[in-house]
């Protein structure tokens, strides 16, 4: 009896010092509201005004701050002329699928005089993340930084920074997006690029009618500060650069990293990448300076500079340096996969990984372009890619139809029949030399809103092969509602044989967005812990609109805490 009263007396101590750290944790936890107004504003960029569709007016939109834990209440209200929802990119939604965004696949949009609140908890996430629309092309314009800071008294893992400066990339046309994408799916061909590239919103000193509003980030000499990257650019990888510094990459994706070193940053769209940069120069003006990496061969591409002023603010420098020019940094090729591949391999988590070791769902899934014939009895003029064709886009021969009268998550949640399939192939229906020369038989994929279905907590590995059909390039591939680890990633076909032994199965990243290489592949691993229904798709937003995406149907588990939560009574009605 005494021995049992003795391991009780340390037992009980510790779960009361438990229950106290649980409440402790909800008594820092907060509650953030905010409201988003979804409207037309005149913008004005390369000398021209346009009815842009912003967030409360502003361009980019509001930058939102909380601390791991808290909750974040966002009402969208849309007082724009086209329907819209918001996604909160790289947000795990717990259980609270319907929060995450997606047009038609976790909900039908919020139409014109409607509005709809999302509700989340960030949980174990601290870092950068985004928030952009998700419906048709209006992320274009409708973006902004998410900022998780780590919880109430916590710090970084790294020493803390003077200030933190969110620099977001983006892709400016000068006509109307929403115009640029419908001209493009009424002809088939491949949408107009970009006129400009922007940092903060603002072109910069290299576009006319621009240098006046360029941005300029300040800095006091021998100070370290935060850079928070985030590509939130359409259709185009970015090289970023710093001329004259170095960076420490300290985080990606709202994970942090083993830091490393690195003169020049290469991010897909939907990637974040956090950096130390320390003011250890003389004291000036040095641009930063973004550009296009551009691994598809042949296809045309926005080739323009988008620049932005470091700028020191220093007793010596203070008069002087307004009228020096900035310093301008060398660039990447444009074509550079080599500078960009050791980039992407030099991520690594920070110390030893929890990776699946035992897998449950092996797949297979081939991404890449298409051609679609022209179909009988239309015009010419509605088949204007290569040789007659229509651009289309697949993963496994699939090219991704979005449903129109319900979201996937509410046919699932209500069994909601005729709605999707679950047939979506585990591997390839036929297999051949995927970055070969491709049959032009399998240039066609078929057309279907299928899913793959996955058992709550089945152990994931998926194989994403690149192809070379029509044109192979870089793809940024994004899961809704998962991080997922990068345990390799190679070029040419992926050989099991030959290529399980480059698996980093001891310290591999977390992301939520991966690219996968030019005629390459890449793979990944994740549990099934989080039920509900979570696109997979390229966030190159012109492949989306052709079609390569799936998504992954996840069933509730056991109990209460491992089933999707109820939807919420102002879900919007399609």
């Amino acid at each position: 009896m005494e021995a049992l009263k003795s391991i009780a007396k340390p037992l009980c101590y510790f779960l009361f010092l438990c229950i106290l750290l649980l409440f402790a944790d909800a008594a820092s936890a907060k509650t953030h509201y905010h409201d988003f107004v979804i409207q037309a504003t005149p913008v004005k960029r390369l000398c021209k005004t346009h009815n842009t569709i912003t967030v409360n007016g502003q361009f980019p939109g509001p930058t939102l701050e909380v601390n791991n834990g808290d909750t974040l209440v966002v009402k969208v209200v849309n007082r724009a002329r086209y329907n819209v929802t918001i996604h909160w990119h790289g947000v795990r939604q717990m259980r609270s699928a319907w929060a995450d965004g997606p047009e038609f696949i976790t909900q039908c949009p919020i139409r014109p005089g409607k509005s709809y609140t999302y509700r989340f908890t960030i949980q174990g996430q601290e870092g950068t993340l985004w928030w952009h629309a998700h419906s048709s092309w209006l992320r274009a314009t409708v973006y902004g930084a998410l900022i998780i800071h780590p919880k109430e008294g916590g710090n970084y893992p790294f020493p803390k920074p003077r200030r933190e400066t969110p620099i977001l990339l983006g892709e400016w046309w000068d006509a109307n997006p929403i115009d640029v994408v419908r001209e493009a799916t009424r002809t088939g061909a491949a949408p107009n690029v970009s006129d400009a590239y922007t940092i903060n919103g603002q072109p910069g000193d290299l576009y006319k009618c621009s240098s006046q509003d360029t941005t300029i980030v300040h800095t006091d000499s021998g100070e370290t500060n935060l850079l928070r990257v985030i590509n939130a650019g359409m259709n185009q990888e970015l090289f970023f650069t710093v001329a004259n510094h170095k960076f420490t990459v300290v985080g990606a994706d709202a994970s942090y990293v083993k830091p490393f070193t690195t003169s020049v940053l290469m991010l897909g769209p939907g990637q974040t990448t956090d950096v130390l940069i320390k003011a250890d120069q003389p004291p000036s003006r040095y641009y930063m300076a973004a550009r296009a990496y551009a691994s598809a061969q042949g296809a045309p591409f926005d080739n323009t500079t988008t620049t932005a002023i470091l700028e020191y603010k220093t007793s010596s420098c203070s008069s002087n340096c307004v009228k020096t020019n900035p310093v301008f940094p060398s660039l990447p090729a444009y074509n550079d996969t080599a500078t960009a591949t050791a980039f992407t391999t030099k991520f690594r988590s920070p110390k030893r990984v929890e990776v699946p070791k035992e897998i449950d769902e092996n797949l297979f899934f081939t991404v890449g372009l298409g051609l679609n014939n022209c179909p009988r009895g239309a015009r010419s003029r509605n088949c204007q890619g290569p040789n007659g064709t229509r651009f289309t886009a697949s993963m496994n021969n699939v090219s991704f139809v979005l449903p129109s009268n319900f979201s996937l998550l509410q046919a699932h949640h209500n069994g909601i029949p005729g709605v999707f399939s679950t047939d979506f192939p585990a591997v390839p229906p036929v297999k051949f030399d995927y970055t070969g020369n491709v049959s032009r038989s399998l240039w066609q994929p078929i057309r279907g809103t299928k899913l793959y279905k996955l058992k709550y907590g089945a152990r994931v590995q998926v194989v994403l092969q690149g192809t070379n059909i029509s044109t192979a390039e870089n793809h940024p591939i994004h899961l809704h509602g998962y991080d997922f680890y990068i345990i390799a990633e190679g070029f040419g076909n992926f050989n099991p044989k030959r290529d399980t032994s480059k698996f980093n199965l001891v310290d591999p990243p977390l992301r939520n967005t991966g690219s996968v290489p030019v005629n390459g592949w890449a793979v990944i691993r994740f549990v099934a812990d989080n039920p509900g229904v979570w696109l997979m798709h390229c966030h190159l937003d012109v492949h989306i609109t052709w079609g390569l995406a799936m998504a992954f149907l996840v069933e509730n588990g056991v109990s209460q805490l491992e089933s999707l939560e109820a939807p919420p009574v102002d879900l919007p009605v399609c």
